[in-house]
């Protein structure tokens, strides 16, 4: 396992959607070789989506809330990975390597899109998060 891969933290605005599906895939993956973490500049609540796509496969964010990016102490990252795409990523100061993954936020607060269409867009994001932080865990292997 590579230096950078020792402790992830996710970030993204709110630390609702993706920062916390991520958090939870990168735990279900690396289990106890890398510290998980996520925040955001914005932190709000837990999107129930979330909670109801990641539980589909095996992953409970039921215990999860949002942190503030505030809180996290750099010291403690060794990479950060930002997921924002459309809005303005959250800064994070230290020395930890920073990698960007802009996946689109499947939250919406559009009270015309369907509760079908919601899920759709939650598990898009999940499965490519996946394949991201599969992807990464394989490339931390080799390093």
């Amino acid at each position: 396992m590579s230096r950078e891969a020792t402790s992830i933290l996710f970030l993204c605005v709110a630390n609702s959607a993706r920062s916390q599906m991520a958090e939870g895939l990168g735990r279900m993956i690396f289990g106890e070789r890398v510290s998980v973490q996520s925040a955001g500049s914005e932190p709000s609540r837990v999107n129930p989506y979330a909670v109801e796509v990641m539980r589909e496969i095996g992953v409970d964010l039921g215990s999860h809330h949002s942190k503030s990016v505030q809180t996290i102490d750099p010291a403690t990252v060794s990479t950060v990975i930002m997921l924002c795409a459309e809005e303005v990523c959250p800064v994070f100061l230290g020395s930890a390597r920073r990698l960007h993954w802009p996946i689109a936020d499947p939250a919406s607060h559009d009270p015309s899109i369907e509760r079908e269409e919601m899920l759709r867009r939650f598990r898009v994001a999940r499965d490519t998060l996946r394949r991201m932080i599969e992807d990464f865990a394989r490339e931390a292997e080799r390093a």
